[in-house]
C-alpha cells in the first residue's frame, strides 16, 4: 500500500483549520501521543506504542468533522483526544498517523430545559456551571472535572451521580453529533438508543463532534466529611447511605493508608478511615445520624458551588493516583464491584499484596479501585480470577481494548468505518477479557 502523504494532509488540515490548527512539531507530536496509561505499570512497561505523523485542533464541530473527512480522504489513521486523562491507553495513536485533539471546541450550544448541547471539547465542570446558572444540574460528571464531554462519552463510564443514574450509557445521553470516514466530512445526528452506540468505545465507530446531555433541576448538595478508627466502619454504613432518598450524588471511602496519602485536610485525622458525602440537605441530618451510630466522627459539613467538586475530585480513581504519587513505582489497581467488597473486605484485600479498597457507593451495588504491590502481570491476572472467585465484578484497566457491548461495536464500524481508520488498534472482535459491564 502507498504510504499516506502527510505533507498534502497538513496543507488541506492547515487552509482548514489555519496556521494553528496543525502541527507536525515533534514535541507536540509526543506530548499529544500519551494519556494516563502511565497509571497502569503493565502499560507503562510498554511504552511508547505510538507517536502521532500529525495532530490537528479543530475549535468547531464542524470542524471536527471536516478533520475526519480529509484524514479519510487520506487513508490516514485517525486517534480522537480530549485531555488525555483516559488511563487505559484509549488515546494513544498505536499506528501513529492523526491525533484529532478535540480539547479547542469547548463551545457550550446551548442549555434548555432537562438538557445541554456543547461540543465535544467543552469541560464537564464548564456544562455543570452552565446548567447551575439555569437551575439545574448534570445528571452526572467524572472525577476528572474538567475532561471534556466528548472524551467522558467515548472513555469514561460514570462518577458523581452514578448513585442515582447509573453509567453514563443509561439515559445521559440526549443526541449527538459524530463524524466518521463514512460521512465523508459531514455531521451524522443520532439521537436516544442509537446514540448509545457510539458511548464507552473509543471513538472506534464514530467520533463525537457534539453532544446534547439531560440535566436535572438543582439541590441544595452539603459536604459531609466523617471518620471512622477503621475501615469496616465506613463500610458498614456506605450501602444504607447510598440508598437515602433524594439520593446522595456521591460517597466514598477510604482505608486510613488511602485516606493518608490525600491532599493535607482537617478533615483527615491521622490514622482514621476517611468518609465523605455529597448529600441533599434533606438527608443531612439523617446521614449523621447513620454514621454516628456507627461510631464515626463528623469531622466538617460544608457548604457553596465548590462542594461537589471539591469530593468529586476525591473518588473514583483519584485515591489511588495519590497512593501511586505517595510510594512510586509500588501499587496498581484494578476496577472492581460487587456487595463481597463489604461484606468480604479481608479476602478482597487479601488478592494482593498489600491490598488497599478505595470504595464508591455504586448505582446498584458497591464499586471501587483496588490496589495492591505490583508484582507481575502473570500476578495481576492472577488475582482478577481470585476476585472473581469472590463474587467481585472486575474491569482490567491495563489494557486498551473495547470491553463493552463489543460486539454491537464491531457491527456498527463496519458501516462507519469499513477501513478501519477510527482509533486502530484499540477494537479487537477477539476480546474475551473482563468487560466494563462488569463494574454497574
Amino acid at each position: 500500500m502507498t504510504a499516506p502523504d502527510y505533507a498534502a494532509l497538513e496543507d488541506e488540515l492547515r487552509d482548514l483549520l489555519g496556521p494553528r490548527g496543525v502541527s507536525s512539531d515533534m514535541r507536540q507530536r509526543e506530548k499529544a501521543s500519551v494519556d494516563g496509561a502511565r497509571m497502569s505499570p503493565i502499560i507503562a512497561e510498554m511504552l511508547p506504542l505510538g507517536i502521532a505523523d500529525l495532530v490537528a485542533f479543530p475549535t468547531t464541530a464542524q470542524e471536527i468533522a471536516g478533520v475526519v473527512g480529509l484524514a479519510a480522504r487520506h487513508g490516514v489513521a485517525i486517534t480522537p483526544r480530549g485531555k488525555g486523562t483516559g488511563n487505559y491507553g484509549q488515546a494513544i495513536p498505536m499506528p501513529g498517523g492523526l491525533v484529532l485533539d478535540t480539547s479547542r471546541a469547548r463551545t457550550i450550544v446551548e442549555v434548555g430545559d432537562g438538557w445541554i448541547t456543547a461540543d465535544a471539547g467543552a469541560p464537564m465542570n464548564a456544562l455543570e456551571a452552565a446548567a447551575r446558572a439555569t437551575g439545574q444540574q448534570l445528571w452526572m460528571y467524572p472525577s476528572t472535572v474538567h475532561t471534556t464531554v466528548g472524551g467522558f462519552l467515548a472513555g469514561g463510564s460514570g462518577g458523581t451521580g452514578t448513585i442515582a443514574h447509573g453509567s453514563n450509557d443509561a439515559g445521559f445521553v440526549v443526541a449527538l453529533d459524530v463524524a466518521t470516514p463514512a460521512s465523508e466530512g459531514a455531521l451524522r445526528h443520532v439521537a436516544d438508543d442509537e446514540a448509545q452506540g457510539y458511548v464507552h468505545n473509543y471513538g472506534t465507530a464514530g467520533i463525537i463532534a457534539r453532544a446534547t446531555v439531560r440535566l436535572e433541576p438543582l439541590q441544595d448538595w452539603r459536604g459531609l466529611y466523617a471518620s471512622f478508627p477503621d475501615f469496616s466502619g465506613a463500610l458498614s454504613v456506605l450501602r444504607t447511605l447510598g440508598r437515602m432518598t433524594p439520593a446522595p450524588r456521591l460517597v466514598s471511602a477510604d482505608t486510613p493508608h488511602i485516606t493518608a496519602q490525600l491532599p493535607p485536610d482537617e478533615a483527615f485525622p491521622a490514622g482514621r478511615s476517611s468518609l465523605r458525602m455529597i448529600a441533599d440537605i434533606r438527608i443531612l441530618e439523617e446521614a449523621i445520624a447513620v454514621i454516628e451510630q456507627a461510631g464515626g466522627r463528623i469531622e466538617d459539613v460544608r457548604e457553596g458551588p465548590g462542594v461537589s467538586t471539591a469530593i468529586s475530585v476525591l473518588s473514583y480513581n483519584h485515591p489511588i493516583e495519590w497512593l501511586q504519587k505517595s510510594e512510586p513505582g509500588v501499587y496498581f489497581h484494578v476496577e472492581v464491584s460487587g456487595d463481597a467488597l463489604v461484606e468480604r473486605i479481608d479476602e478482597v484485600h487479601a488478592v494482593y499484596p498489600g491490598g488497599q479498597l478505595h470504595i464508591e457507593a455504586g448505582h446498584s451495588v458497591p464499586i471501587g479501585m483496588l490496589a495492591g504491590v505490583y508484582e507481575s502481570p502473570e500476578a495481576v491476572y492472577a488475582g482478577i480470577e481470585r476476585l472473581g472467585e469472590l463474587g467481585v465484578g472486575v474491569h482490567n484497566p491495563h489494557q486498551w481494548n473495547v470491553d463493552f457491548r463489543l460486539g454491537e461495536t464491531v457491527e456498527l464500524a463496519r458501516r462507519t468505518d469499513p477501513h478501519g481508520l477510527l482509533n486502530p488498534g484499540k477494537l479487537n472482535p477477539d476480546y474475551a477479557g473482563p468487560t466494563k459491564g462488569a463494574i454497574r
